[in-house]
């Protein structure tokens, strides 16, 4: 039996990879090979379900739709091979090769189609792009009428879809992985109402009898839920091994069911949905807080999570430490028995927080990291109570990291800090009540300050800095001497100040006594003495004499000092 006919390729480009390679096409399927080696990928013909040839990136381009709902691109064709692949497509597979334009017009505005394996936006009935709906990590209502849809982005830039995982939910954002700048997300504005039937056949006006009846939606809305149940498509079929109900999260805030998958968990909100991969989760802890009412269980996120423009690199959730849950794992003894074992029960009956932390551990493999107990507050608690700015949280000391939680989460690790430095910052009442910490990182990258730290956590602190070996400078020594000397001196400006005044009453002799003495010489023969120096009208009262008057008179020219009129009142009585 003679081996079956192959037709060969160069030049060819697999899901926009870095390199180009060579593909055989033959009977049982097809074969692509990079030219610098080591990537390489196959496909079965019995997967074939349709194939496409239009202008590509590199030339032209042969897509083809698998059953599995994948999308396979090989892109750098020339024009005139188009006869030649019809052919090989038509005698191996039984498949016609399609031969589709794409708009060109450059238009924002068309129709949304949802086809089996990609979403298209066509306008005037041509594609404008596809999305294939394995490069789709979530989805948003972000408005009314908007929706927002997320790529997935590769894990690692030699991801390039190329590593036998081709199309499904494995090959999640490896398309994009040749590329420095990525698409991340794209938004959809989509006005009106729409019946579920017409969204369903691929938005054709179907508006028969009786559709008036039918639900009306918000063709956002609509299509949002339409394309959370393509995009699901192997990576989330079936059943969830575990949920849990309306969870509240203090970033991003909100409350938010989590469903548990064997690959990723949801959180399900009313506004926001969020599909994370096990394998973006970099940082687990569960952090007791220093009420002795609730716990907290933060997650790392890299890539973060993204809320429109904000970026979320932390998860956190509160439980209360009282509230207990039973819940069965919605999984197959053979899985609990094989991939699972010593990682899962069949059945949890504990606390919430200890269970979501446990189910975490074992769907993810991931670490779960407590407070240090190396640290004690003075309160007895894991944790002190400070903030960042005007934002009040706590300050967790781990074992190799400092974590401030909720918002903003900070994560320090001990490795990168450089100094510590203790400060008292504000008022004289206020500074010997608290204190701030500084941490400045290495090679200049920024620090984080922690304020309003009370006072009794100075110890405690001092100590772990101590035990791990962190670098501190205490500025409170010196701000505590610099106020101690600034008390001094003015106690010494004070009594210096006492001892002047009384030195200088002292030298007054008598004249203190002056002020409240009487003057025994002195007798008023009536009162128009006072009349004949202030009042306007003295001319009509006094004794009358001349001299008297002239004295008057230049007195009032000169204004002299009360202490020099005396004497002349003495003179005048004593005629």
């Amino acid at each position: 039996m003679s081996k079956p006919a192959v037709e060969e390729f160069n030049g060819i480009y697999l899901d926009l990879s870095k390199q180009p390679g060579k593909v055989k096409f033959a009977e049982p399927g097809l074969a692509w090979k990079s030219v610098a080696g080591g990537q390489s990928s196959s496909l079965d013909g019995e997967q074939f379900l349709q194939c496409q040839w239009s202008r590509g990136a590199k030339g032209h381009e042969v897509k083809i739709l698998t059953r599995d709902s994948g999308v396979l691109q090989l892109d750098g064709f020339d024009s005139e091979e188009f006869d030649r692949v019809q052919k090989i497509f038509k005698l191996f597979y039984g498949l016609n090769l399609e031969h589709k334009d794409h708009a060109l017009k450059g238009w924002n505005w068309g129709k949304g189609e949802f086809g089996k394996a990609e979403l298209s936006f066509n306008v005037q009935n041509r594609p404008a792009f596809e999305i294939p709906y394995t490069e789709i990590s979530n989805t948003n209502l972000a408005g009314k009428n908007e929706v927002a849809v997320e790529f997935s982005l590769p894990s690692g830039g030699d991801e390039t879809g190329t590593n036998g995982h081709l199309g499904g939910a494995r090959s999640r954002g490896r398309k994009g992985g040749a590329a420095k700048d990525q698409l991340v997300e794209m938004r959809f504005y989509i006005p009106g109402t729409a019946t579920k039937k017409e969204n369903e056949e691929d938005g054709e006006d179907k508006s028969g009898e009786g559709s008036e009846e039918e639900e009306h939606h918000n063709a956002a809305n609509l299509f949002y839920d339409t394309l959370m149940d393509k995009a699901d498509i192997g990576e989330v079929a079936g059943d969830t091994f575990a949920t849990f109900l309306e969870v509240l999260h203090l970033t991003p805030r909100g409350r938010f069911g989590i469903d548990m998958y064997e690959n990723s968990f949801r959180l399900r909100g009313k506004t926001y949905d969020y599909k994370i991969p096990y394998d973006n989760i970099k940082k687990f802890m569960v952090l007791p807080k220093p009420d002795d009412l609730h716990f907290l269980i933060t997650i790392g996120l890299d890539p973060p999570l993204r809320q429109g423009q904000t970026r979320y690199p932390f998860l956190v959730m509160q439980f209360k430490r009282d509230d207990e849950v039973t819940i069965e794992l919605n999984m197959t003894s053979e899985m609990l028995e094989g991939k699972y074992k010593n990682k899962l029960l069949a059945r949890y009956e504990s606390p919430q927080h200890r269970v979501v932390a446990e189910v975490f551990r074992g769907l993810s493999g991931k670490k779960i990291v407590t407070p240090s107990k190396d640290f004690v507050s003075h309160h007895q608690q894991a944790g002190v109570k400070c903030s960042i700015k005007a934002n009040e949280g706590h300050l967790f000391c781990l074992d190799k990291s400092f974590m401030f939680v909720p918002k903003p989460a900070s994560y320090i690790p001990f490795d990168n800090i450089s100094v510590i430095t203790m400060s008292r910052v504000g008022g004289a009442v206020s500074a010997s009540r608290t204190f701030d910490i500084t941490i400045a990182t290495k090679n200049g990258t920024g620090e984080h300050q922690f304020s309003n730290i009370n006072r009794e956590e100075q110890k405690p602190l001092e100590e772990f800095f101590q035990i791990k070996g962190l670098r501190t400078k205490n500025e409170m020594i010196d701000d505590s001497s610099a106020l101690i000397a600034a008390a001094l001196q003015d106690a010494d400006m004070a009594s210096s100040d006492d001892e002047e005044v009384v030195a200088a009453r002292a030298d007054r002799g008598s004249a203190d006594e002056d002020d409240e003495s009487v003057d025994e010489d002195f007798k008023a023969d009536s009162d128009s003495d006072v009349a004949e120096e202030f009042d306007s009208a003295h001319e009509s009262s006094g004794s009358g004499s001349d001299a008297e008057m002239a004295d008057a008179d230049a007195g009032a020219d000169s204004d002299p000092p009360e202490e020099e009129t005396r004497p002349k009142k003495k003179a005048k009585t004593s005629k």
